[in-house]
């Protein structure tokens, strides 16, 4: 099977290391994009066709496709960003091509699917209710002290969340959604510090998990600016294994048979107790796959593509060697076009972001203080000479 066709769709830029992978492996590579991407520096070397459509919906995409499939045998359909998660199951039921159909993509994408699957599977959730029902949300609220966590269910990241102090200011956003207002869900705010677990995932079994900690939540980056940062925890930590063993049960429970995935969830302070936030069926965004990479040598994207190519050889997916090391993460908005980063010169950095009006590091380090003393020290460093804050994104990063 040499002559595999392997169908991505992208609606952000992303996703290169796959299709260089694919073609590497001698696949043909069919890319289905936006037309705002056009110029955007996709690997075209690894890529047989470019198409490229207004919006990545449906029903066009399926029209679209099928009509590419007149004359062309499709083998996989693989979604490059979370918003194409569900596009691409519904791609695969419509071509009765395998993997991950509507049923699964749901508990993947939409944020009142997973925590209802979790919560029946024993998975610890923040407390949360479907804005539905008016009744039953008025006995939410009064059971469970504000402030609440507004949540899109069908989002990605921290795109549309919205922190509610009262009664008052829900019911004002309803009154703004109309008929849209079921598409959310209501859950109780639980501070503490939040984690990512970035896994691959073969044949149902984690092959490979890596756990790391933010700096603040996501959410308040995304929402007041601010410096982004994370970085990896220790490997010998019990929290670390604590993350992993949850981590499993949440991609058991949602029916995850292979890929990648990135799961966020959160350490109460009230109770110390880890919670199941969500998860998404792709490589973690913010450039968190280059913080994987220098961690642990292991680029999530290219091994998401071996495992896709190695079931449909049937063969047997082998995870290379990787290392144990510890890597952080900082980025920030930044208000210049061309942040100069020239100053930064210590010998752990070992990526540097090049994009317009950001500012971005990746260090590296056998030594998790180091790390972390890098990434304090760069925080104060970034604010002075970079730092930009802007009204949130309607935009995954």
């Amino acid at each position: 099977m040499n002559d595999l066709t392997i169908l991505c769709i992208g609606s952000f830029f992303k996703g290169n290391a796959f299709m260089r992978e694919c073609k590497r492996q001698g696949c043909r590579v069919i890319l289905v994009t936006v037309e705002k991407l056009k110029d955007a520096a996709w690997a075209r070397e690894s890529i047989d066709e470019i198409f490229y459509m207004s919006k990545s919906v449906l029903p066009d995409i399926i029209n679209a496709v099928s009509y590419l499939a007149r004359d062309r045998r499709i083998d996989r359909i693989v979604p490059l960003d979370d918003f194409d998660v569900e596009v691409a199951a519904a791609l695969r039921e419509h071509l009765r091509t395998p993997g991950m159909g509507d049923t699964t993509a749901r508990y993947f994408r939409d944020k009142l699917a997973m925590r209802v699957q979790a919560q029946d599977s024993g998975i610890p959730v923040p407390p949360f209710i479907h804005v539905l029902n008016y009744d039953s949300l008025r006995g939410f609220m009064a059971e469970v002290p504000p402030p609440w966590m507004f949540k899109p269910r069908s989002q990605a990241g921290s795109i549309g969340l919205k922190k509610v102090e009262n009664s008052e200011e829900l019911w004002r956003s309803l009154d703004e959604l109309g008929d849209l207002q079921s598409h959310y869900v209501l859950e109780e705010y639980l501070p503490g510090p939040v984690y990512h677990v970035d896994s691959i995932v073969s044949e149902r079994e984690v092959v490979f998990n890596i756990a790391h900690r933010y700096g603040r939540p996501p959410m308040d980056v995304f929402h007041t600016g601010g410096i982004f940062t994370t970085h990896t925890l220790d490997y010998d930590n019990p929290e670390t294994e604590a993350l992993f063993a949850l981590n499993r049960q949440v991609l058991s429970s949602l029916g995850m048979v292979r890929g990648v995935t990135h799961t966020e969830f959160i350490r109460a302070d009230h109770d110390g107790q880890f919670y199941f936030l969500e998860t998404a069926a792709r490589v973690g965004g913010a450039n968190i796959d280059e913080l994987v990479a220098a961690a642990a040598g292991v680029n999530l994207w290219a091994e998401w593509a071996r495992i896709e190519l190695a079931h449909l050889r049937g063969e047997a997916y082998l995870l290379p060697p990787f290392r144990l090391e510890y890597a952080g993460l900082i980025l920030c908005l930044a208000q210049q076009n061309h942040p100069d980063l020239s100053a930064y010169g210590d010998n752990e950095i070992v990526w540097r972001l090049q994009k317009e009006n950001h500012a971005g590091l990746i260090v590296t380090s056998p030594h998790l203080e180091r790390v972390q003393s890098l990434l304090s020290g760069y925080a104060d460093r970034f604010s002075n000479d970079f730092l930009a804050v802007l009204p949130p994104s309607t935009e995954a990063l």
